[in-house]
C-alpha cells in the first residue's frame, strides 16, 4: 500500500514516520509513505501557499498549489483523497479498514481555516474528523490516520492477534491489561491472570470487555456480534403451536420446506447453537425429519455439504414445553425467552435494550418466532421479554415471512462487520 501525505510541514510528518513500529514497517517495505511539501508546487519568490479568506476570517491554503501537488502524486495511480477537517464524518474502525484496502491513499493536511472549498469539492473523496474539536492543522489527524491504517496491513504489527483483539475491531472495548510487578503500590494484578489457566484467562478477559463496554461505551454494543461474548449458546425457536389463526384463535400451522432451509442456513451463518422446530403434529414432524435427513445423510449431503452443515442445527420437538426442558438441561440454567411479534405491543422492548441485557446478564437467549398470525398469548406471557416489532416503511405495513424476520433479528444480535 502507498500513502501520500500532502503537508506544509513535511519535517513534522517525516519525524513521526521514522519512529517506532511505523518506521520499522516502512524500512522493511511493508508499506510506502510519501511526504509531499505543498511549497514545492507554489509559485513566486516566496512560494506562497496561503491567503486571506474572502469576506472575513483568517488565512487558509490556496487551491492551486494543492491541485498541483495532488496531480504530482497521481502520476502512477489515482489516489483515494482524504481531507482531515472538523466538518467531516467521525473516524471509526470500519472506516479505517475501508481506507486500508485502498491501493493508494492521499491525505491532504489543511492549515489555519483549512483549504479552499473549491479544492475539496473537486478533488476530495472523503472528509474525516477525529472528534468535535478544532486543531490548527491536519498533520496530527494525518498521523492518526496513517497509524490506524498501517497497523491493519499484514506484517506491520508483529502479533496479528493483537489487532483483532483491540478495542472496536470486534465491536467491544479491549480488556484491561497488566504487566510486572504483580503488586504495585498496594494494588495487585487480578489473580486469574497469574495462575496460567488459559481458558480461565480467556473467560475473564471476555467478561471484562463486556462489562467495560457496557459501562463506558454502551452505544458501540450495537455493532458487536454476541456469540463470542456469551458463556452459553443462543437459540432460535420456530413455533407452529400455539399460534393464532386469522380470527385470533389458538391454532397450529403447517411447516414449509422453504422456512426449514432458510432458517437453518441463517442459524448456521450467525452461530446459533440449535434451531428448535416445534409442532404437535406427528406427520409434520416426520416430514421435517425426511427433509433434514435428505440433506444431512442422503444424496443431498454429498450434493451440497453446506446444506448438510446448516441442517445440523435443526432439532424437532412435539411441544413448546419439551423444547424449553431440553434447553434448560443443555444450558444448565433457565434460558432467556424472547418472544417476537409483528404487532405494536404495550411493554415490548427495543432490540438494542435486549442486546445489552443479554450481555449484562450473560443470558442464553432463545428467540421465539410464531407462524400464522403470530404467537398465542400463553407464549408471550410466559416469555421473559417481548421484542418490539421490526419496523420498515412509515405506513405501518408489516407482514414479513418468518424466515425474513429470523434473518433480520439474527443479524441485529449476532452479526458484526
Amino acid at each position: 500500500m502507498k500513502i501520500s501525505v500532502v503537508t506544509a510541514f513535511p519535517e513534522l510528518m517525516r519525524s513521526y514516520l521514522s519512529a517506532s513500529i511505523l518506521g520499522r514497517a516502512i524500512a522493511a517495505g511493508k508499506l510506502t509513505v510519501e511526504v509531499v511539501d505543498i511549497r514545492d508546487f507554489a509559485e513566486g519568490d516566496y512560494r506562497q501557499i496561503d491567503n486571506y479568506c474572502y469576506g472575513s476570517g483568517g488565512m487558509m491554503l490556496m487551491a492551486e498549489p494543492l491541485a498541483k501537488a495532488l496531480a504530482h502524486i497521481s502520476a502512477d495511480t489515482k489516489p483515494y483523497v482524504v481531507y482531515p477537517g472538523p466538518q467531516g464524518t467521525h473516524l471509526y474502525q470500519e472506516l479505517v479498514e475501508d481506507m486500508s484496502r485502498r491501493e493508494h491513499l492521499a491525505i491532504i493536511c489543511g492549515h489555519y481555516e483549512g483549504v479552499d472549498e473549491r479544492f475539496t469539492q473537486k478533488y476530495v473523496d472523503m472528509e474525516v474528523s477525529l472528534g468535535d474539536f478544532v486543531l490548527t492543522g491536519g498533520e496530527m489527524p494525518a498521523m492518526a490516520i496513517v497509524d490506524a491504517v498501517s497497523r491493519l496491513i499484514p506484517g506491520v504489527v508483529g502479533n496479528s492477534a493483537s489487532v483483532t483483539e483491540d478495542s472496536f475491531y470486534s465491536g467491544m472495548l479491549d480488556t484491561p491489561h497488566y504487566t510486572r510487578p504483580a503488586e504495585w503500590r498496594g494494588e495487585r494484578v487480578p489473580e486469574v491472570l497469574t495462575k496460567g489457566d488459559a481458558k480461565a484467562i480467556e473467560r475473564w478477559r471476555r467478561r471484562q470487555s463486556v462489562e467495560r463496554t457496557l459501562a463506558r461505551r454502551p452505544d458501540i454494543a450495537a455493532r458487536a456480534g454476541l456469540i463470542p461474548w456469551l458463556s452459553g449458546g443462543a437459540y432460535v425457536m420456530e413455533l407452529h403451536y400455539p399460534v393464532l389463526d386469522k380470527r385470533g384463535e389458538k391454532s397450529s400451522t403447517a411447516i414449509t420446506g422453504m422456512d426449514l432451509h432458510d432458517i437453518a442456513r441463517a442459524c448456521r451463518t450467525y452461530g446459533i447453537k440449535k434451531y428448535l422446530l416445534v409442532t404437535p403434529l406427528a406427520q409434520q414432524r416426520e416430514m421435517a425429519k425426511r427433509i433434514a435427513a435428505h440433506w444431512s445423510s442422503g444424496w443431498g449431503s454429498e450434493y451440497n455439504p453446506d446444506r448438510k452443515e446448516a441442517f445440523s442445527t435443526l432439532k424437532i420437538f412435539a411441544s413448546f414445553q419439551k423444547a424449553l426442558e431440553w434447553l434448560r438441561e443443555r444450558e444448565k440454567k433457565e434460558p432467556f425467552k424472547i418472544a417476537t411479534t409483528a404487532k405494536l405491543r404495550e411493554g415490548a422492548t427495543h432490540w438494542l435494550t435486549l442486546k445489552r441485557e443479554i450481555l449484562k446478564k450473560d443470558h442464553s437467549p432463545v428467540f421465539i418466532f410464531g407462524t400464522g398470525w403470530g404467537l398465542h398469548d400463553e407464549v408471550t406471557e410466559s416469555a421473559d421479554a417481548v421484542m418490539a416489532p421490526i419496523i420498515g416503511g412509515g405506513d405501518g405495513w408489516n407482514h414479513l415471512s418468518v424466515r425474513s424476520a429470523v434473518s433480520i433479528t439474527l443479524d441485529r444480535f449476532f452479526g458484526w462487520r
